[in-house]
């Protein structure tokens, strides 16, 4: 097609010729633009405004005073600080590890069985109501799982003293040895639905006819489970196994609701330790730094999972790095 114009005896024409489209002069990186800024002002400015802090000794007024690498020397000798940590470490157990291996189970027992048995809508019932607990405000799920497990006329206990079996009444959340378990269940309650909506979603994309010939040559459910189930929905697994990880490391809200770190320190974590340093013992400097120990582990893991999941990714599609 071709437009002219005629200007004093003089014809200009603009062609746009087939296989010749004229280019945007807006770049799609400019879509991106609203998305980095509100990134750097959320993140990286708090981010490295916390690392500066860490090299300093602060009480939260008046001029910090630049003390270097002491902050992080006091941090490896802390014994607070690295049994912490640990409970962390049980933490991963709680709500990367439980709910992965028993979601896996259940997904496959909803898609297998209830689905084929009772019908789609059943199945998305039951869905629903194990992932409930994701949607809940964890300030609430806190407070009802804190009259549950109450020593004085919880249910729990009630429960209990109901059927028969009084003598296991506990001080669920304010005996040391315990309280760091009775967190972990709550949870495993709190994080088993979203592994479970993912592989949901994973046995989707599965290959019925896979299925159909094992159990022709007289494959069982479970031998059906864990050859072709499970190395089908291998990236679900890692990503379900990363991103719980991460927040079992980062977890705050349940612990603050639940016992505030007690008794005696016995559910501390490294992010509530922070937080008591930095707000309650003011000592600013101090709490910043182990925030900031915190944030490199959690990124050095993500890092490291996301690598090991492009490996993983790259030797299935037969590419060598």
């Amino acid at each position: 097609m071709t437009v002219t114009a005629e200007r004093g005896g003089r014809v200009t024409g603009l062609k746009a010729r087939a296989g010749h489209p004229s280019r945007p002069h807006t770049s799609y990186a400019l879509f991106l633009v609203p998305g980095v800024i509100a990134f750097t002002a959320v993140v990286v400015v708090p981010f490295l405004m916390n690392t500066a802090i860490g090299f300093t000794d602060w009480q939260g007024v008046g001029t910090p005073s630049w003390t270097g690498l002491a902050n992080y020397r006091e941090l490896m000798d802390d014994s607070e600080f690295w049994a912490s940590f640990r409970h962390s470490l049980f933490m991963v157990l709680a709500m990367a590890v439980v709910p992965t291996a028993v979601g896996l189970v259940l997904a496959a027992a909803l898609f297998d069985y209830i689905g084929k048995h009772f019908g789609s809508r059943i199945v998305a019932v039951l869905r629903a109501c194990y992932y409930l607990p994701q949607v809940l405000p964890i300030a609430v799920a806190g407070i009802v799982w804190s009259w549950i497990l109450a020593p004085d006329n919880g249910s729990l206990n009630e429960l209990l003293k109901a059927v028969g079996l009084g003598s296991w009444q506990q001080d669920w959340l304010g005996d040391p040895d315990i309280a760091l378990y009775s967190v972990m269940g709550v949870m495993v309650w709190v994080q088993l639905g979203f592994p479970l909506v993912v592989f949901m979603a994973g046995l989707q994309r599965v290959d019925p006819g896979l299925h159909e010939a094992a159990e022709l040559d007289g494959a069982g459910w479970w031998r059906r489970f864990w050859h072709i189930t499970l190395p089908q929905i291998r990236p679900e697994i890692s990503v379900v196994l990363l991103w719980c990880t991460i927040a079992a490391l980062k977890v705050f809200g349940a612990v603050y609701v639940l016992t505030k770190g007690g008794p005696g320190g016995a559910t501390d974590v490294p992010s509530y330790f922070s937080f008591t340093t930095f707000f309650e013992k003011t000592q600013v400097g101090y709490g910043a730094a182990i925030s900031t120990v915190l944030t490199v582990i959690i990124l050095a893991l993500a890092l490291i999972g996301l690598r090991f999941q492009t490996r993983a990714e790259d030797a299935e599609e037969g590419v060598r790095p």
